[in-house]
């Protein structure tokens, strides 16, 4: 018998969203064919073997609005012609075409799974993009059936501004056990001082990655690791060398998750530094933090809302009311001084990872898609 098909989408090329690769193998486990859909690039490196099947479409345009226009358009039709029980549309960015396809197949179920607060993102600050996202929002969000975000701010807002009920999947690491690591000089990290890391897919502007580089200027016997891409690895990239910060910042690109977090094993401390410049950065809760709870790496983070009330709820490391590059520079000092405050943060982390990994967090997808047979 033919297992009921789900078509996930998002709008980015599949390698590091670990999202969505987390919901998609957790709909396996319900018994759906699954299939994801993105798109690929210029740069785009090759997937990786999963337990779903794959598909990037290849587009013409690679951002702005032509792009957004072409891809929804392509994955419109994409839809339209393919069976399937149900579509998951992952954020605005993806939500138009989904629901026009819907519309032209009503009995297929359609899922919203918005991971940020889309309209207030810094890239449409100002600009008339934002109007039109928010009129694509304000027309298929209140005829929506079922819809989870990443955290309970999130939840709230669009509650209070849609009177929807919202469940919240907060993007929690699943619980990792560090097999089949590699050492410091096989990932290039040196062996003799601490690691920092930042790591992510969205290094970008208001993310804190200049504070980071600019604070390794103070800091002695010890290098920052940057692991992952952004629009703004190119002017860091520029600072360093302008700067003579080679051998006390080091860029290691995008990795596949598993590389990724053996690089976050040997971080002491893990930086997450969004700024407070937003209402999307103001409420989110970055999968990063939960990577770093997950190999005993001490965080420090900007005090924003969702981030600091799990650093201080299990005491999992220090909490920045102001991000300066002298300010950041001296707490990650003091933090590297002091042994004994480094060994309660593991403690803590381990304690942490117990409650916060994404096994427990899958109760609510269970209540949001009921198994399959």
């Amino acid at each position: 018998m033919r297992k009921p098909r789900a078509i996930v989408s998002v709008t980015n090329d599949l390698y590091t969203d670990q999202r969505v690769d987390k919901v998609c193998t957790f709909l396996v486990s319900r018994g759906y064919d699954v299939l994801l859909v993105g798109r690929n690039r210029k740069n785009s490196l090759k997937l990786p073997e999963r337990n779903y099947r794959m598909h990037r479409m290849h587009l013409l345009f690679d951002k702005g609005a032509l792009f957004y226009a072409e891809y929804n358009l392509r994955l419109f039709f994409f839809l339209l012609v393919r069976k399937a029980t149900i579509f998951v549309a992952n954020d605005l960015d993806t939500l138009l075409a989904n629901y026009t396809a819907k519309v032209f197949k009503p009995g297929t179920g359609l899922y919203y799974d918005s991971h940020e607060y889309f309209t207030e993102v810094p890239e449409l600050q100002g600009r008339r993009a934002k109007k039109v996202w928010e009129k694509i929002e304000g027309f298929i969000f209140p005829k929506l059936k079922t819809i989870y975000t990443v955290n309970e701010s999130i939840a709230e807002m669009y509650r209070k501004k849609y009177g929807k009920e919202i469940f919240v999947v907060r993007n929690v690491s699943p619980l990792w056990n560090g097999t089949d690591l590699s050492g410091k000089a096989e990932l290039g990290l040196p062996e003799d001082r601490p690691v920092i890391i930042m790591q992510g897919a969205g290094i970008n502007i208001d993310r804190g990655g200049e504070e980071a580089v600019e604070a390794m200027k103070y800091v002695e016997n010890a290098c920052l690791a940057i692991v992952g891409d952004g629009d703004v690895v190119p002017q860091l990239k520029e600072y360093v060398t302008e700067n003579g910060l080679q051998e006390k910042v080091l860029f290691f690109g995008k990795q596949p998750y598993q590389r990724m977090m053996n690089y976050t094993h040997h971080a002491t401390i893990g930086l997450t530094l969004d700024k407070d410049t937003n209402i999307n950065y103001r409420f989110s809760l970055p999968n990063k933090l939960f990577d770093y709870i997950h190999t005993h790496t001490a965080v420090i983070c900007t005090s924003l809302v969702e981030v600091k009330r799990i650093v201080e709820t299990y005491g999992v490391g220090r909490v920045l009311e102001t991000l300066s590059p002298e300010e950041l520079a001296a707490t990650i000092n003091e933090l590297l001084a002091d042994a004994q405050e480094l060994t309660e943060i593991c403690e803590n982390c381990e304690q942490a990872k117990k409650v916060l990994n994404w096994k427990n967090e899958t109760e609510v997808l269970k209540q949001i898609y009921p198994k399959v047979e």
